[in-house]
Order: structure tokens, then sequence, then C-alpha cells
């Protein structure tokens, strides 16, 4: 692991694990929000940024695991995370083997394409049957403890939170440093050299689309917890566009840059939301946001995460180590 990256896990462990000594209830809910943004962003950063996979469908299985932990507790009262949080992921998981079997089999925009109709379908079914609660949603009115531990203290579920971002930065840079992680680079950089040589590349494909599912599960369960409600519009394409805004603007091929980009669109949001700063112009939030992420992409093609090599670049006049190319190590 390189310096810098160990660097940037210090830092951020310390400056999240102090922020609830440090700010108020609201500045913990929305930190709490940005960390799940961040699993979410960290699941598709495992499709997009290391496999070359743009999948339009993450909110599927990003709804599935929210509705599987409000459906299950309300069966089983408060049950409890342990296994709870993995039928969740399993959940999503399933849904995710179900969907890249068929949607693998085609590619480029057709792929995209095919994953956005499975994720309508999803949507449609918790949006016009009974299963779902139709478009009221469901509340969460049990909500889960951990070892017998109560959840509900926003800051005993921040604390949780970051353990579970931790655990899946964890888990993808392993993915990412292992056998199975180049395969997927190697997928992404050429996929007809890898077969030639003897990979299975549709197995490879496969296997990662589950694993990037059954993250996505793991923030919809979270946030389920967190708002202790779900509706439909968690399985909508909006929801997979923002994802994917995401990790574009936080610079993909890292996963450092997936979590910066959800950090940044969060802040964005909010900072655009507010009504103290732009009084009834607020309303149009989204006009700022929106023009913002255009300006981003138009002059930081690399996203937030190239800017140290930017400064690097104009001020030293040297040129970064990485050359702009979107397929170096993770990350």
């Amino acid at each position: 692991m390189k310096k810098s990256q160990i660097i940037f896990i210090v830092v951020l462990l310390i400056a999240l694990t102090g922020l609830p000594f440090l700010g108020s209830e609201y500045a913990i809910d929305w930190m709490t929000k940005t960390l799940i943004y961040g699993i979410f962003a960290l699941s598709l950063e495992l499709l997009v940024g290391t496999t070359g996979l743009v999948c339009f469908g993450q909110a599927a299985f990003f709804g599935i695991g929210a509705y599987a932990v409000v459906k299950i507790s309300a069966d089983l009262g408060a049950p409890d995370a342990v296994y709870l949080l993995p039928i969740s992921m399993l959940l999503a998981g399933l849904y995710a083997l179900f969907v890249g079997a068929l949607s693998l089999r085609t590619k480029g925009v057709y792929f995209i394409m095919v994953t956005l109709a499975f994720a309508q379908m999803a949507y449609y079914v918790i949006h016009d049957t009974p299963i779902g609660g139709g478009t009221d949603g469901i509340y969460l009115y049990n909500k889960p403890s951990l070892f017998g531990l109560s959840l509900n203290s926003s800051l005993a579920f921040y604390l949780f939170t970051l353990a579970c971002l931790f655990f899946v930065f964890a888990l993808l840079g392993l993915i990412t440093h292992s056998r199975f992680g180049r395969a997927l680079s190697g997928i992404r950089i050429n996929e007809l050299r890898m077969r030639a040589i003897g990979y299975e590349t549709y197995n490879y494909k496969l296997m990662a689309f589950v694993i990037s599912g059954m993250i996505a599960g793991l923030a919809g369960y979270l946030f389920a917890v967190k708002d202790g409600f779900v509706n439909p519009e968690l399985l909508s394409w909006h929801l997979s566009g923002a994802v994917l805004i995401m990790i574009i603007l936080g610079g993909l091929g890292h996963l450092r840059g997936a979590f910066i980009g959800a950090f940044a669109f969060a802040l964005l949001e909010e900072f655009f939301r507010s009504e103290v700063i732009f009084g009834s112009f607020a309303k149009y939030w989204h006009l700022g946001l929106g023009l913002s992420i255009i300006l981003c992409v138009a002059f930081l093609p690399r996203g937030l995460f190239g800017i140290p090599f930017i400064l690097q670049s104009k001020l030293l006049g040297t040129k970064s180590a990485d050359n702009g190319s979107q397929i170096e190590e993770i990350k």
C-alpha cells in the first residue's frame, strides 16, 4: 500500500471518528447519510472503475437491501443485525446474480439499458404491488440491535456505519489487489485479450456484479435503519444516476475517489438547498447542483481526486506519475 493511501485512511479515520464529539446532532445525522452514500458509491466503483461495466441499475440492489430489513423486522420483531444484515445483503446479491447472469451477455449501451430495465422492473414491483406498501412506503417500527445493543442512538448508529464503511474499504482493497482484481482490471482494459489467454471473463464479471450488488444492499440496509422508512424511490433510476455521478465527480478508478465524490455530492446538495444562503432560490437547488457537476466534469476530467496531480503539474512543471489514465491500480 502506498504512503499516500495510508495517510488518507489514517486521516479519514481520525476525522470521522472525532466528528461526533465536535458536531451537532444534525451534523452527525448528515454525516451518517454521507457515509452510507460512500458505501453505495464504492459498490458501483467496483463495477465501473475496476471492471469497466457501466451499470445504470444499482439502485435496485440498494432498494432491495432497504426493503429486506423493513419486511423482515416487521415479521420477526427487532432482530439482531448480526444475521439481519447478511440476509439483506444476500437478497440483494441474489437479485444481482439474476440481473447479471442475463445482462452480462450484452455489451456497451445495451448493457446499460438492460440493467436500467431490470432496475425499473424491481421499482414497479415495489411501487405497484402490496409487497412494498405501494407509493406510501413502509415504516421500520422495530430497529435492529447489534449483539443486544440498541442502534437507536445516533452516535451508536454513526459508529456502526463508519465501521461498515471501513470494512467495505478493506474488502475492496483486498479484492482489487488480488489476482481476481487484477483479472477484472485486465477485462476492463482488453477483454478479448483476457479471453485469448484463457480467462472466463463472463464468470469474473458476474462475480464482480454480485459482490457489487451485495455491497449496495449493505448501503440500503443502513439507509433504512437510519431513516426508519423506505419507499419505492430508493429503487428509482434517479438514485442510480446520482451514484454514477458521485464516482465520476470523485474520479473513476480510485476507491478514495468514490468516497470523495459521495462526500462532495452530499455537500453540494446541502449547500444549494440552504435557504440561509440562497433564500427562495433554494427550491431550485437541482439547477445549482447540476451546473456544479457540469463545471467539475469540464475542468476536472479526472475528478476531484485528480486535483493534487493537476496542481503538481502546474506548480512544478512536471508530469504526474499518474498520467491521467483511469485504469491505474487502486486505489
